[in-house]
């Protein structure tokens, strides 16, 4: 390994542990405060049985990218199954927020972006989380002003947002870019292309301001930059086997996963039915989870930006491991990341139990399951 290469790494190391964390403040965030949402209309399933745990503390973004949890909650479907368990929904607008609240206690199951996932399991040696399920894929963009770029090619010279260094979007254009055969530091985001951190609070101002040329980012952003006279010029999940790639996965604390393993599976059968009755019905399903963000945020998205975002995210059962190594791969490569060991990050027998039983295929955990 070269000398400089060998210094940026160590360097990035402690940069990356808290940025790398702070990812879906890139995919979803606005802010940083978790909420609790007490006025959730359908916490308890009237008359059910409660299981081993009186309370099961959800978090969760208000994001579309977050759907399952956004229409699980909004709908009841995920109360529905838990009894007289009652759901305790908490939301965040970043990745550390809810990392921590997971390993306080504070919350038990979350739902959260790749590079939390992998960065809170490999800061805790593997003793925190299991993803024990999928969300959400896809929903990320690049949009460029069409006046000054017109083709990928036209992005040299050219300054770019991503949401935060290291997040997981960060990642995946320094990746693109490095493929391309260009060059740029990563700490600093100077070289071919200029890449710069931007929260995604801002980006939308900025590029309409006209001091950004471009932004690769997660949806709603990317839908905000187009409603702005931006043009989509990459969707990143053509860059993907299938076009898939994780951008939501369903965590929990190992520790409430050993204590309460009848609430984690009554909570993922909920998912499971979220997850269908979102993709049997998409346009309701848009619409539940607009009037769940209208509750949270006091606004909902209007139709020109909810609407594209929408349509670009998939909702899935499968946490798509094989792209959530290939990321932190990619971040490795960046030098962002010191190689982590991910083996035993998923333990997805309890949803594979509940796929098989409702006659739909297993998911894989690409080698990084429990044994």
């Amino acid at each position: 390994m070269p000398a400089a290469r060998t210094t940026l790494r160590r360097g990035l190391a402690a940069a990356a542990a808290s940025s790398l964390l702070a990812v879906a403040a890139t995919a979803c965030g606005y802010g940083s405060e978790a909420k609790d949402d007490d006025s959730a209309k359908s916490n308890v399933a009237a008359g059910g049985k409660k299981l081993s745990a009186d309370t099961v503390k959800i978090g969760y973004f208000p994001n579309l990218t977050h759907a399952t949890a956004l229409v699980g909650i909004q709908e009841g479907l995920i109360a529905e199954e838990l009894g007289g368990t009652t759901v305790k929904p908490s939301t965040f607008n970043a990745g550390p927020s809810e990392i921590e609240a997971l390993n306080a206690g504070s919350i038990d199951i979350g739902f959260i972006g790749p590079s939390p996932s992998i960065n809170g399991y490999s800061k805790s040696k593997g003793q925190n989380l299991r993803i024990i399920g999928g969300s959400a894929s896809g929903g990320v963009k690049l949009v460029v002003n069409p006046k000054k770029i017109k083709t990928l090619d036209d992005l040299k010279g050219k300054k770019i947002a991503t949401p935060q260094l290291g997040n997981t979007q960060d990642v995946a254009f320094l990746n693109w870019i490095s493929e391309k055969g260009w060059k740029v530091d990563a700490q600093s985001g100077k070289g071919d292309i200029s890449v710069v951190r931007s929260d995604n609070k801002v980006t939308p101002d900025a590029f309409k301001a006209g001091s950004l040329d471009g932004a690769w980012v997660p949806e709603p952003t990317a839908s905000k930059l187009v409603a702005e006279g931006g043009k989509v010029l990459l969707d990143e999940s053509t860059l993907w086997p299938d076009d898939k790639f994780v951008i939501t996965n369903i965590i929990v604390s190992q520790k409430f996963l050993s204590e309460h393993p009848d609430v984690v599976d009554a909570v993922l059968r909920g998912t499971v039915n979220t997850n269908k009755w979102i993709n049997a019905d998409p346009d309701r399903a848009k619409a539940s989870a607009n009037a769940a963000l209208e509750e949270l945020s006091g606004k909902a998205l209007p139709a020109e930006v909810l609407d594209p975002a929408w349509a670009s995210i998939r909702i899935t059962d499968d946490p798509l491991a094989a792209t959530l190594q290939a990321q932190a791969d990619h971040a490795v490569e960046a030098g962002l990341l010191e190689k982590p060991d991910l083996k035993g990050i998923y333990d997805l027998k309890p949803l594979n139990k509940i796929l098989k039983a409702a006659g739909q295929p297993e998911v894989a955990d690409a080698g990084l399951g429990v044994k």
